[in-house]
């Protein structure tokens, strides 16, 4: 595997060493590895039942591996007791398809849910935190409507709001652009990128859109028969000899995959 990115002299955020994942004997994930550094934002990209989202659930604990194992900020998601893993789960927020919003709830209270479940702040310090993190997604005054209200971008903005609420250390991003038309997927991610130069935070995309990891991403991953193929910064990425590579950011079809 092809790996270039930030120097090896610091220590990453994530680390995700020799993961291996089956379901009903399938497997999905074949001995991942893959560093992810503080402050950086990387883009895992890869086609459809890659196992891009059962990687991205391995990053926070939601999915336990058959083998291998996950390691944030020096502590293996794997090993830690119930409540340590409480914890490392909580330097985490993470931006869902479509925003995952509550339908039932208005902006405000969707943005509010996290802070009133796990912080002890006052309702007036939750109303500032609520108008402060829609001002960073650009949707100041928007705190009364509805889910149904809004357009898709909105949604997604919103679920972004609620996602840095509780100011993680790590943002996760599950197909941020997916069914959005280019324009407004071209707005969502000047949005993703702004967050990452604005907040202390350290970013994982997976994708499948090119456009879009190529806007976001200070290093690109490709997610291929469950294993990483290459991790690179965009413009070496777009060198990278490897046909399968070269042939997904072409949009056609690598031979063997239509024999």
């Amino acid at each position: 595997m092809q790996q270039e990115g930030p120097s090896r002299s610091k220590t990453p955020k994530i680390a995700v060493m020799d993961l291996w994942k089956s379901f009903a004997g399938k497997k999905v994930l074949q001995g991942v590895n893959l560093e992810v550094w503080p402050g950086e934002s990387l883009v895992i990209v890869g086609g459809s039942g890659a196992g891009k989202s059962v990687l991205l659930k391995h990053l926070i604990g939601l999915i336990q591996p058959d083998q291998g194992h996950v390691i944030v900020d020096g502590e293996d998601l794997a090993c830690a007791e119930p409540e340590r893993c409480l914890a490392i789960r909580r330097k985490f927020g993470m931006a869902f398809q479509e925003g995952a919003l509550f339908d039932s709830m208005n902006v405000f209270e969707n943005i509010a849910f996290p802070l009133r479940r796990h912080t002890k702040l006052s309702e007036e310090a939750i109303a500032a935190r609520v108008r402060e993190c829609l001002s960073l997604v650009h949707l100041s005054g928007i705190e009364n409507k509805m889910p149904a209200e809004l357009s898709g971008g909105m949604r997604r903005r919103v679920g972004f709001a609620r996602a840095i609420a509780l100011q993680p250390e790590i943002l996760l991003f599950d197909e941020p652009n997916t069914g959005l038309d280019p324009i407004t997927a071209a707005a969502i991610d000047r949005v993703i990128v702004e967050m990452r130069d604005k907040l202390p935070v350290t970013m994982v995309t997976i994708t499948h859109d090119m456009q879009s990891a190529f806007r976001i991403a200070d290093r690109i991953a490709m997610l291929r028969d469950g294993r990483i193929l290459a991790a690179a910064p965009p413009e070496v990425f777009r060198q990278l000899p490897d046909p399968y590579i070269q042939s997904f950011l072409a949009g056609q079809p690598v031979e063997e995959d239509v024999a």
